[in-house]
């Protein structure tokens, strides 16, 4: 496709970029109308939004439009995973420049559709504006199918702490891409194109799991959102955790310890979640920590000891 936005025109730019969308049969009336229907059989929807601002979020020279479209899916359809929920629908808001080419959404469009793909969910509609800057607002839909939400808030003292997906990979893909390398692959690709484990969710809510949520913020503030939640202390093994060779390799080089990574680098959308201790669980899950009692200690130690390295993402803080 030659030429940009503005020469296209809002309603040519909506014809291209629905013209690209798949369905599934959650969907009752997709894009072209008022609003879209998406079938909730559980009579309850889950629902969770992000922005995605460019030079914050993403940056276009280190991701292709089709990235950063996989990418902004994938973290609002974790949310919906994180909750025990399956998703059906997203909804897309696009500020872009008109000079933008043309090229750049219809890219960012199929990043999208084919991530939902992936989730079983389908786009069903948005908006896009003219601005200044690139901004993606994504609002991501679920369905429970009969089974309650798990939220951050029930873990119990006595519970194993298990994750699912991946830790620390986004991280280390990040110090990469910023020393201006493009290797190891799979750890740059793991930043621009994060894996969430989407069927994970599900099925831990049918497991019995007792809180969840995924890892956007860092293991340790995550698991310290469930904390805070379920009023409990929560510690994690380091041992437990397996650092892949490759990326202790990658620690070396840019004199990072990788377990800083593993414990504090976002945007992975691996799912941690609590147990009772007696769940079997299947063998994609990986038990790291236990809960405990709370006590005067922070909410979330490792090793039993306070973690006191800096990290975990705070958007309006300088530090990560």
């Amino acid at each position: 496709m030659k030429g940009t936005v503005g020469e296209l025109g809002e309603f040519g730019l909506i014809r291209e970029l629905t013209s690209r969308l798949t369905t599934t049969p959650a969907v009752r009336v997709g894009p072209g109308d008022d609003a879209a229907v998406v079938a909730a059989p559980d009579r309850r929807v889950v629902a969770s939004t992000d922005i995605l601002l460019e030079g914050r979020h993403f940056r276009r020279d280190w991701s292709t439009a089709y990235d950063v479209g996989r990418k902004a899916a994938a973290q609002n359809l974790a949310d919906i995973a994180a909750m025990g929920a399956v998703p059906t629908a997203l909804l897309l808001g696009l500020v872009v420049p008109a000079e933008l080419p043309a090229t750049w959404p219809t890219e960012l469009m199929d990043g999208l559709r084919d991530e939902c793909q992936v989730a079983g969910a389908a786009v069903v509609g948005g908006d896009v504006v003219r601005g200044d800057t690139i901004m993606i607002s994504i609002t991501a839909l679920g369905d429970l199918r009969n089974q309650e939400p798990v939220t951050r808030a029930g873990a119990q003292p006595g519970d194993v702490v298990a994750v699912t997906g991946w830790l620390g990979w986004s991280a280390a893909g990040y110090a990469v891409l910023s020393r201006g390398f493009r290797s190891p692959r799979a750890f740059v690709e793991a930043h621009r194109r994060p894996e969430p484990p989407y069927h994970a969710g599900p099925a831990a809510a049918g497991l019995g799991a007792t809180a969840m949520c995924d890892v956007s913020d860092g293991l340790i503030a995550d698991l310290g959102h469930i904390a805070e939640a379920s009023k409990v202390r929560i510690d994690i093994r380091s041992g437990a955790i397996d650092i892949p060779s490759q990326m202790n390799d990658i620690g070396q080089a840019v004199g990072v310890d990788p377990l800083q990574w593993v414990l504090t680098g976002g945007e992975d959308h691996a799912i941690v979640a609590t147990f009772p201790p007696d769940v079997k669980l299947p063998a994609r899950w990986k038990v790291i920590g236990e809960v405990l009692n709370p006590s005067a200690l922070p909410q979330v130690t490792v090793d039993g000891a306070p973690w006191t390295s800096k990290g975990g993402w705070d958007h309006f803080s300088d530090i990560e």
